[in-house]
């Protein structure tokens, strides 16, 4: 599975606006700055983010964007998906496949959906910021002991 350059970056962006959500609306030119991701690259990013409700805006000399929740009610699946659709480990058409029903290899890559949606799915933008990212993918197991 490959997440592309505008997944990875929504999930740099959000990452930035929750670790400066003290300063209030954020600019995306500071954002683009911090992240060094070409601005208008990210204002198509932030688009998207704002459309699924991840974002709000503020316009004048004082805005910019924010987070309209808290870090910990943002998962990573859900970021991907926003900027990218439906992630999806292989793209051999899947549901639409003429050859599901004699495919081989069709439950190997959905079993791998499901594996890849619940890690994702699992980890928060929070525990992103905190470091609570473990090779398990489990919060439990990944804490300091």
């Amino acid at each position: 599975m490959l997440v592309s350059t505008k997944g990875r970056y929504a999930l740099r962006v959000m990452l930035d606006l929750a670790s400066h959500g003290e300063e209030g609306y954020i600019s995306l030119s500071d954002v683009a700055a911090r992240q060094e991701i070409s601005l208008k690259y990210l204002e198509a990013i932030a688009a998207a983010l704002f459309r699924a409700g991840y974002l709000e805006s503020r316009r004048g000399k004082k805005g910019g964007y924010r987070l309209s929740r808290p870090p910990e009610e943002y998962s990573v699946l859900d970021i991907l998906s926003a900027a990218e659709g439906e992630i999806e480990p292989v793209s051999c058409g899947g549901e639409e496949c003429p050859r599901k029903d004699g495919c081989l290899t069709m439950p190997l890559w959905r079993e791998l959906d499901g594996i890849v949606d619940k890690y994702l799915g699992g980890l928060t933008l929070a525990d992103v910021l905190a470091g609570r990212v473990g090779q398990t993918g489990e919060k439990e197991n990944s804490a300091p002991k």
